[in-house]
């Protein structure tokens, strides 16, 4: 009978998240490795959530041994061949050296990383979070050098999920860093329906009807608890264009334009996220920047002044 009861009690901690980890879903494979560098790898992985092949690029150490990892998220429009963290900052030379794996899934647009419960029309069968909390980090740490500790960030939609993924499945990372994001579900709401929609995609099909239980079951502010205990860090700029501003780029309109008001948003939204935290007792290293646009430059920032905490939490 004892030991019924603390199987019982196993499994209930299990379902919450507050227990063992969950075992990877039956079926997850490597099915391809390309070494494109002596520091960077991509992994072709056989999701059965998802029931296609996702591509993971991971950058590592050029030696051996076990290393902690940290998983890093793109933001809405995410690259198609490789991480637009790849492609749009230093990250690859910045991480060189370093004893961690940085794992960078590609792909994902307009997905919040998440388990949609509807196959959409456009988007397929998303099952993100499935992929990123029980298929992959086994197959990170079984073939690929992972110890088990592990931190998880991303910008804009990717810091939304990152927060997201965290306060879901608290038993699988130590840190957690979002770059100009919104980790309250709530008031991030209209940006979210604009932005699936935009992309051609159903926003009920992600967590059911609007604003229903789904959502409230995403949303970190409501969850903040399931974040007690972890490094955490957030950063906003103010919308007011800075330095990176003055780089001749492409998108500079863009950034200006768009990126300032958008930022402006998002600054609300970390503000307000750090006084709940705060609030809680729960300790938040919030960068407020006093310029800034919703911009890669910015995140590249961001990045680098987050590094530190992670690189402590998840002992790398």
């Amino acid at each position: 009978m004892r030991r019924g009861i603390i199987g019982a009690v196993v499994m209930a901690l299990a379902l919450l998240g507050l227990g063992a980890r969950p075992a990877a879903a039956e079926g997850a494979s490597v099915v391809n490795v390309a070494n494109l560098s002596p520091t960077r790898t991509a992994v072709f992985i056989f999701s059965p959530a998802m029931g296609r092949v996702v591509q993971v690029q991971i950058l590592h150490p050029a030696g051996g041994g076990a290393r902690p990892s940290f998983y890093l998220l793109d933001g809405l429009l995410p690259g198609v061949d490789q991480s637009t963290w790849t492609t749009a900052t230093d990250s690859e030379r910045f991480f060189l050296g370093k004893n961690v794996n940085v794992v960078l899934p590609v792909g994902g647009i307009a997905s919040y990383y998440t388990d949609w419960q509807n196959v959409d029309a456009r988007f397929g069968n998303y099952k993100w979070e499935t992929f990123l909390t029980r298929e992959l980090p086994p197959i990170i740490d079984g073939q690929f050098g992972g110890n088990g500790s592990n931190a998880i960030g991303g910008l804009s939609m990717g810091g939304n999920s990152a927060y997201i993924l965290a306060a879901r499945n608290p038993y699988l990372y130590r840190a957690v860093a979002g770059y100009s994001a919104c980790p309250d579900t709530a008031m991030s709401l209209p940006a979210m329906l604009f932005s699936i929609a935009r992309h051609g995609a159903d926003p009920g099909n992600m967590w059911g009807a609007i604003g229903g239980p789904g959502w409230g079951a995403h949303d970190p502010a409501q969850m903040i608890e399931r974040l007690r205990g972890k490094a955490l860090y957030l950063s906003s700029g103010s919308g007011i264009p800075g330095p990176h501003e003055l780089e001749l780029k492409p998108q500079l309109a863009e950034n200006i334009f768009t990126g300032g008001p958008v930022e402006t948003m998002v600054l609300a939204c970390v503000a307000s996220f750090d006084a709940r935290a705060r609030g809680a007792g729960i300790p938040i290293h919030v960068a407020y920047l006093p310029v800034g646009t919703h911009s890669w430059g910015y995140w590249q920032d961001a990045l680098h002044d987050s590094w530190p905490m992670v690189a402590g939490a998840i002992g790398a």
